[in-house]
């Protein structure tokens, strides 16, 4: 595990080394950093859908500091539990945690963030939060299904949570079959360009 991630994260910072428009080096190599854990990752879970092979075909936009942005956030307390439906069918209840909002070019936006119920009696992730979205290059040059961020309660500061959307990641659903993964709820569907995180998967999907 230890050699893997050396290699993903030396193999990451030299193409993050590549795009002179990068707003600083420490930002740059904070994301190269989180996105070769995130490959490694596939390598040690064992319901992984990828192999070590097929991490060379993830994608990512280069890391760019403007898609890290300060949210504020609004308690929702008096929500009602919700069912997601899932790529697979299935349904997963959630209720919803709270807003965000927040500003990107000069554009207001709003999130729901959520609550997995189910996790909510697991001792190791009660405290998990949930933001998934769609937005307009959903279909295009990313996946289609939308993308996803997550959170513990302890990263909301002074009402305030940082949504580093350079860390946006695909569900397992964008590799291959077999997984129930939300599907971004209407609320969720920005209506602008998130160029960020990850892209869409250019290997083949499996079924």
């Amino acid at each position: 595990m230890k050699y893997t991630l050396s290699f993903l994260l030396v193999s990451v910072v030299r193409l993050y080394s590549c795009y002179g428009q990068t707003a600083d080096t420490g930002f740059a190599l904070e994301i190269a950093r989180h996105r070769a854990e995130y490959k490694a990752d596939f390598l040690t879970d064992p319901r992984s859908p990828l192999t070590v092979a097929d991490t060379s075909f993830l994608d990512f936009f280069p890391p760019n500091i403007a898609f890290r942005v300060p949210a504020r956030f609004e308690r929702t307390p008096q929500a009602a539990p919700i069912e997601l439906p899932t790529y697979s069918g299935q349904k997963r209840d959630y209720v919803q945690f709270g807003l965000l909002k927040f500003e990107l070019n000069g554009q207001a936006q709003t999130l729901n963030i959520y609550q997995n119920l189910r996790l909510l009696k697991d001792s190791t992730y009660h405290d998990h939060l949930f933001l998934p979205f769609n937005d307009l290059t959903s279909g295009a040059s990313t996946y289609g299904g939308g993308r996803y961020l997550d959170f513990k309660q302890r990263d909301i500061r002074d009402g305030i949570l940082v949504l580093d959307f350079n860390k946006c990641y695909n569900p397992w659903c964008a590799f291959s079959d077999g997984f129930n993964c939300p599907i971004p709820p209407a609320a969720n569907h920005l209506e602008i360009s998130m160029e960020a995180g990850e892209k869409s998967f250019k290997g083949e999907h499996k079924h």
